[in-house]
């Protein structure tokens, strides 16, 4: 004989299941069950629900044992169901992975499902093996082996783990006010208008504004970030000149750290190759601008690698 299981909704359960059948959101099973329980918490009869939600009556019993016996949640969610075994086991899956990871066979230029599923079928003990199986077991392991992306893939040899080193050395130092470490970039930004006035905000509705933009040309950006400060500074230019960067470069050590002996600035190569220009300023600061910095270039090489080497502005 079944047990009458007594649906007792705490105020805040019966609150948190009010507004869940009230917003809807949830999957129609979810919000189902939700409703067998504030049904029940009202005193109907099992009959009763099921005929009014159009189901049956065990699962009014399931739904209402799953909340008495052990919680609220586990009466809302419905639990993992054994079903049928799957057919690829985790070696079967390995050698997938494998396969799909690998070169694909002469005269093909990628995998297909097709391709997989014959090589498992050869490789294994299957008889036969679906595409659909194969389209599965690769999406629950992100693998698109039929996808190709440009890659700029470096070459790692001692040089470049050498200057890895050097960068991750400095960033790693200790914050010291005389040598502070400066990562400095710059980026080109388009700049936009509005050609008809946006709508403003009103209550219940966001500010609208239109698709359509006019091009209000382009500006740079220089970004200095001092990690162990948490500092940073932005300046906008007109270009990006060497000019601009030597001016930057003077803002740094005139402004920003008039104090420090020595500013350690991260930076890429294309910058320090316009040390050249700090000439214009040569006769008005010569100590602090040729004495005052360390540069560390993150070097792009010819095969796309993006680490550093130490390059000295002295």
């Amino acid at each position: 004989m079944n047990l009458h299981y007594v649906v007792e909704l705490a105020p805040e359960e019966l609150s948190h299941l009010t507004a869940m059948t009230g917003k809807g959101r949830d999957g129609a099973r979810k919000l189902k069950r939700a409703q067998i329980l504030l049904l029940a918490h009202e005193g109907y009869l099992d009959k009763v629900i099921a005929e009014v939600l159009k189901v049956s009556t065990s699962t009014i019993y399931r739904t209402k044992r799953s909340f008495v016996e052990d919680s609220l949640q586990d009466a809302l969610n419905e639990k993992g169901r054994s079903g049928r075994p799957r057919k690829l086991g985790g070696k079967d899956e390995a050698l997938l992975i494998a396969t799909a990871c690998s070169k694909p066979p002469l005269g093909r230029s990628r995998w297909t499902l097709h391709l997989l599923a014959d090589r498992l079928v050869t490789a294994t003990e299957h008889e036969s093996i679906s595409t659909d199986t194969i389209r599965r077991r690769l999406k629950e392991n992100a693998l698109k082996p039929w996808q190709k992306k440009m890659w700029c893939i470096p070459k790692v040899d001692h040089h470049f783990v050498a200057r890895m080193e050097h960068v991750l050395e400095i960033y790693a130092r200790p914050h010291d006010p005389n040598e502070p470490v400066v990562n400095f970039d710059e980026a080109m930004k388009q700049l936009v208008s509005e050609k008809r006035a946006p709508i403003p905000c009103a209550p219940g509705q966001p500010m609208k504004y239109d698709y359509e933009y006019r091009r209000a040309g382009v500006k740079n950006i220089f970004m200095f970030f001092d990690r162990h400060r948490g500092w940073r500074h932005a300046k906008v230019t007109d270009s990006k000149t060497s000019v601009d960067f030597a001016h930057c470069m003077r803002e740094l050590v005139d402004e920003h750290y008039s104090s420090a002996k020595r500013v350690h600035v991260s930076t890429t190569s294309r910058h320090t190759r316009r040390h050249p220009c700090t000439w214009r300023f040569r006769r008005t600061r010569p100590d602090a601008f040729f004495s005052g910095f360390s540069f560390t270039t993150r070097l792009r090489t010819r095969v796309g690698s993006t680490w550093s080497r130490s390059k000295s502005a002295s």
